[in-house]
């Protein structure tokens, strides 16, 4: 049995995958992978995607500013990405969101920007990909006055590792929820409960790679392929098939990002 699946979230602009990266590619569509998400992460990572879909149709891009590398802007980046974000090949606005984790931005810039990949979004009508560490409660109150102001938010939680409580507030909200390889960890089953608890028509797989190795191949670098350990694990959790779990996830991701394959 061929499944097909979606990797939501994957950095293949990485120069970790410098070496690879057509072989990685190759290895995800052999595995099933359909599409990939390439996220950016800067202005010059961000057109990095962009190059890469051209030379990849597997890959679809976003263009953002992550929280951690605000700072690191130049005063017209934030300008370059709301042009980018424009052409229709961009299926999605970000890596965007806070972090308390990492001090690397000014907090207060942070939020900023989050509410400026909001919009945006918004405006274009494209999935905000929202990143999220050690800053839910500053994170949601921005979601709650988007969501009041504009109605359901199109977009995703990323690498979710909240509770089933915060995931419950952002499907009401009308976001996806996106479970990466941390779900797999031996230590990881009040995550797992959470992944139970969501709907199956919410939910969403990726691998953040070349980050967050699933548990059968933890220790090297991830990437596409490896999708289908975090599959077969939610599909698990939800009590289906991997091959429903994968059939839905895939129609999920297709309809959030506007992908047409």
């Amino acid at each position: 049995m061929t499944l097909t699946l979606v990797d939501t979230h994957a950095h293949l602009d990485d120069e970790r995958f410098d070496p690879d990266r057509a072989a990685v590619i190759a290895r995800a569509v052999q595995a099933g992978v359909g599409r990939i998400v390439a996220v950016g992460i800067t202005a010059a990572s961000s057109q990095r995607c962009i190059e890469l879909a051209r030379q990849h149709p597997e890959l679809a891009p976003t263009v953002g500013i992550h929280p951690n590398s605000i700072a690191q802007a130049a005063p017209g980046d934030w300008d370059i990405i709301a042009r980018w974000a424009e052409r229709p090949e961009v299926v999605g606005i970000g890596e965007t969101g806070l972090d308390r984790h990492w001090d690397f931005t000014p907090f207060a810039t942070q939020q900023d920007y989050f509410a400026r990949h909001l919009e945006l979004g918004q405006r274009l009508n494209k999935a905000v990909v929202i990143h999220c560490r050690e800053a839910i409660h500053d994170l949601l109150p921005i979601l709650r006055q988007h969501y009041q102001r504009h109605g359901p938010i199109r977009g995703v939680m990323h690498s979710f590792c909240e509770d089933a409580a915060t995931a419950a507030e952002c499907v009401e909200m009308g976001l996806m929820i996106s479970f990466a390889g941390m779900l797999t960890y031996k230590n990881a089953a009040s995550l797992r409960a959470v992944a139970a608890s969501v709907p199956l028509e919410r939910l969403l797989v990726e691998t953040d790679c070349p980050y967050l190795s699933p548990q059968p191949v933890r220790g090297h670098r991830n990437e596409p392929a490896y999708v289908c350990h975090t599959a077969a694990c939610l599909a698990e959790q939800q009590g289906v098939s991997v091959a429903e779990l994968a059939a839905q996830t895939t129609a999920n991701a297709r309809r959030l990002f506007g992908l047409t394959s």
